[in-house]
């Protein structure tokens, strides 16, 4: 693959970028840019249609999550400002009770990747935006990133993870203090928090440094990359012990893979290696 490939869904875009040897970084685009990439219905299940397809495909290498440019020049940039209210104010509350299940897997879409997903933040990511940047597994953002989950502000509380994923990344103190509050944090005090991983000033974007980091996850061993996040991702709340446990698993599932081989073969040979 030499080009970058594009899949338009429903309020969502899927670009294939070539990454290393026979890899791929893929790009989830968030596309309601008129919404502000509010979360809608239809929306929802095209997030969940493209993390069905991205996890059945061995030569995705990691994920870039991004959104498009606002629709009016000058206007704010958003990631995503959560689920689209204006359609929730429609919905009696049985056909709320009816969309929960649905929601919920979309929340859980990009966590339960069996590659590393990468977001990247420009402007809000707010509500269901912030805690979609929160089930990744890395978030860049940029001078113009601002994160906040203001449901208490609207008579509900995060309902995408929020409350278990933003405390994990920040302790339950200062998970305590957005949430309780619903005010907004700037990139300087997300990264003060340590809310976000890496932070990219001044003219360059975050889109531009996340598929740069995306592209240097590609070239390391895939099916050593993936059994590492799953040892990161299952044995991070379990005791040392059965962390330790998992850890040997996924370790074993890599020892005596074609990667390995390979990897050990090209350090010996003083060459870039060509994963199989």
């Amino acid at each position: 693959m030499s080009e970058v490939s594009e899949k338009d869904y429903n309020g969502v875009l899927l670009r294939r970028h070539p990454a290393f040897g026979n890899g791929v970084v893929a790009e989830i685009v968030l596309n309601r840019g008129a919404a502000m990439n509010a979360i809608s219905t239809g929306m929802a299940a095209a997030i969940r249609d493209v993390g069905t397809e991205l996890a059945e495909d061995p030569a995705v290498r990691a994920v870039v999550v991004s959104a498009v440019p606002p629709v009016v020049e000058g206007k704010n940039h958003a990631f995503c400002v959560g689920v689209d209210l204006k359609e929730r104010d429609r919905m009696t509350d049985a056909e709320l009770v009816a969309t929960r299940p649905a929601f919920r897997r979309t929340w859980g879409t990009f966590g339960s990747l069996p590659m590393p997903v990468v977001a990247a933040v420009s402007g809000y990511a707010l509500g269901g935006g912030c805690e979609l940047a929160l089930a990744c597994d890395l978030i860049v953002a940029d001078d113009g990133a601002v994160f906040g989950l203001p449901e208490v502000s609207v008579g509900v509380i995060p309902g995408g993870g929020g409350t278990q994923t933003l405390v994990r990344r920040v302790g339950m103190n200062r998970a305590a203090d957005l949430i309780f509050t619903a005010r907004r944090v700037d990139a300087d005090e997300a990264d003060r928090f340590g809310m976000i991983d890496r932070r990219v000033a001044g003219s360059s974007t975050a889109r531009g440094a996340a598929l740069e980091l995306a592209q240097q996850i590609a070239k390391n061993s895939p099916i050593g990359v993936r059994n590492a996040k799953h040892a990161l991702k299952v044995g991070a709340d379990l005791p040392l012990a059965a962390g330790l446990d998992v850890e040997d698993g996924a370790w074993r599932a890599t020892a005596f893979s074609a990667d390995r081989a390979e990897g050990v073969r090209a350090f010996v040979e003083k060459r870039a290696p060509i994963w199989p």
